[in-house]
């Protein structure tokens, strides 16, 4: 056989074919290579132009240009498809834009690539609940969420999305026990926190009408954290609301030890007792004995109060003055001194006081800030509504006018949030 293909191939003709056919496949061989160096040229040129778009998208989101950043990710994508880390930015910026389907859409697509790698699909799980939160679809976000925790049970960032979930459902219980997991996996004193829960757990009992479970609830709240203003005064509400008027004032005289500067919230409520306890003296008592301690100008104008119901309208005037010395610019003193003095007669001095007055009528008196993000709301509130810390909300500086946001007009009768968190 070898040797009739050898005689075959001594054949002139037969050698110019094979000569032929081996210089065909040369040359294949030459081009093959030649123009796999023109495609690697040409991807050059494509990569460096998607690289540029996804640079540019980075420095238009550091400046705050989302449209600009949203056109140059896309770009990029258009040129790589491959590049997961631009369906990831693109994801967040539409989210942040508000267009929750485009996000979530992006997530999705990114779980269900083959060959992805496991922590860039938990990570796009991740942003998938944070998608759902931002729109409002709660029961999926935490189903997500559910999903993340049982692959990495130890997700700090998973676990506190989860809290502030069950926070805005004012699912208390379970963002009890979300925080009872956190605070598993982080140092620090979480009391404060898991005290605000167990107090908005008894004021969702308390109100129902189950002062068994809201008492409970609330003492819980107290043994937590001996400093949650918020307990103590809904704890003296229950008290007051079954006619245990000792026991709501002793519960609220506790606020002024634990924390001064927010006695007012007592003295508003021991009002409410005027008109509904035989014995006021517990309360004169109480407001004697706070006067003498603090120089808080609410405290003198809430003795003024019970003084002037007790008919002892120059003791009142003698503390309302005491009020307005400690503070000028507490223009709800200044009104109250003017209508007891238009009640007897006085009508000069009372000239005078609302004279005095009408300078610092437009001076919001009570102003709040969260000292953990800036936000000025309105009333007071234990959790900002803006960042969702607790306790972070005190009073403000002094101001000037034109800077200072709309305020409650004072103390009494001072408005308060119902939101979650807010004094009720």
């Amino acid at each position: 056989m070898w040797q009739q293909l050898w005689q075959w191939f001594l054949e002139p003709g037969n050698q110019k074919l094979c000569m032929g056919v081996l210089a065909g496949i040369l040359c294949g061989l030459i081009a093959g290579i030649l123009s796999s160096r023109r495609k690697r040229q040409e991807i050059k040129p494509l990569s460096r132009e998607g690289d540029e778009a996804f640079l540019k998208g980075i420095r238009y989101i550091l400046s705050n240009e989302h449209d600009q950043a949203i056109e140059q990710f896309t770009k990029s994508v258009q040129i790589n498809s491959d590049t997961i880390e631009t369906y990831v930015a693109l994801g967040n910026l539409y989210r942040s834009k508000g267009d929750i389907d485009r996000a979530i859409r992006i997530r999705q697509s990114i779980i269900l690539r083959p060959n992805t790698n496991e922590q860039i699909k938990l990570r796009a799980l991740i942003d998938l609940g944070m998608d759902y939160r931002k729109g409002g679809f709660f029961n999926r976000a935490l189903e997500t969420f559910s999903s993340v925790l049982q692959k990495q049970p130890s997700s700090l960032e998973t676990l506190l999305e989860v809290e502030k979930i069950y926070e805005e459902m004012k699912d208390w219980p379970n963002a009890f026990a979300t925080r009872q997991r956190i605070a598993r996996l982080v140092k620090g004193n979480h009391s404060h926190i898991l005290a605000h829960h167990q107090t908005e757990i008894g004021k969702v009992f308390l109100e129902k009408g189950d002062f068994s479970k809201a008492k409970s609830g609330l003492k819980s709240a107290i043994s937590i954290d001996a400093k949650c203003i918020d307990a103590y005064l809904h704890l003296g509400d229950l008290y007051f609301s079954r006619q245990e008027y000792k026991q709501a004032i002793a519960t609220w005289r506790k606020v002024v030890d634990v924390s001064p500067h927010f006695t007012f919230l007592a003295y508003r409520r021991l009002e409410g007792a005027y008109s509904r306890m035989r014995n006021l003296k517990p309360v004169g008592d109480f407001l004697k004995e706070c006067a003498q301690l603090s120089s808080d100008p609410f405290t003198h104008m809430a003795l003024a109060r019970y003084l002037y119901n007790e008919k002892d309208e120059q003791g009142a005037l003698k503390e309302l003055r005491s009020a307005l010395d400690l503070d000028p610019a507490f223009w709800e003193a200044r009104k109250f001194m003017g209508e007891i003095l238009l009640n007897h007669g006085m009508s000069e001095l009372a000239l005078e006081a609302y004279k005095d007055l009408i300078s610092h009528l437009d001076v919001p008196y009570l102003k709040f800030q969260c000292s953990n993000c800036g936000f000025r709301p309105a009333d007071l509130q234990w959790q900002c509504p803006q960042c969702r810390q607790w306790d972070s909300i005190d009073f403000m500086e002094s101001m000037p006018v034109d800077s200072a946001p709309p305020g409650p007009e004072g103390p009494l009768p001072m408005q308060f949030s119902k939101t979650p968190g807010g004094e009720e």
